[in-house]
């Protein structure tokens, strides 16, 4: 039932994208559709469906997705010319490229293409969420700070209720410049009444 809901879904969606040159454009699932029923013979050895195992099984897919089809950067780009020195696919070269062109046009400014173009335009996460159904990042965040906390509570030795660890402290660096920065500073800024002078070297 719910191949059927996906497929059907896929196939009747739309979504009005903006107009470029007077030409109106909508969004839409292209041909291709590649829908599977995960199932337990799926994991190691008919192993139980539980819920550890599913959220290997995803991520593991997920990842893998991520590496070989989009080839999307961890970085935004500040100028174009940094792509012909990146280790990437052509495909995502051209993809990102066009991203990138794209957020020259002030009709799409809105979308803040250039800003995103690293990850191919897109600035949201590659898999949906559901308050109700599942659970938020910030929830499973929040979940894995506590247990790296009682990890860490659980290395530590027994220690009184009423005792204080510090665990940082601070150093005096300094104050003001060296002498190498301040010779720099005067040679970079010019003196008081002397701003229209020429500069001999």
């Amino acid at each position: 039932m719910l191949t059927d809901a996906i497929e059907a879904a896929a196939a009747k969606v739309r979504v009005d994208g903006p107009v470029i040159d007077g030409r109106a454009h909508t969004f839409a699932f292209g041909r291709q559709l590649d829908v599977r029923t995960i199932r337990s013979a799926d994991f190691n050895d008919g192993q139980e469906l539980t819920e550890r195992a599913v959220a290997a099984y995803i991520a593991k897919y997920a990842t893998k997705g991520a590496e070989t089809a989009t080839g999307a950067l961890d970085r935004p780009l500040k100028f174009v010319a940094e792509l012909a020195q990146l280790d990437i696919s052509d495909h995502a070269r051209r993809l990102i490229r066009t991203a990138w062109t794209l957020g020259a046009r002030k009709e799409l400014e809105e979308l803040r293409l250039r800003a995103r173009a690293h990850m191919l335009g897109f600035r949201g996460h590659f898999s949906t969420k559901s308050r109700r159904y599942s659970t938020t990042l910030g929830a499973l965040r929040d979940a894995r700070s506590e247990w790296r906390r009682a990890q860490a509570a659980a290395a530590l030795p027994e220690r009184e209720a009423d005792t204080t660890y510090v665990l940082a402290h601070w150093v005096f660096a300094g104050t003001g410049l060296s002498d190498t920065e301040a010779w720099l500073a005067a040679s970079v800024e010019p003196a008081p009444g002397t701003e229209g002078e020429p500069t001999h070297a």
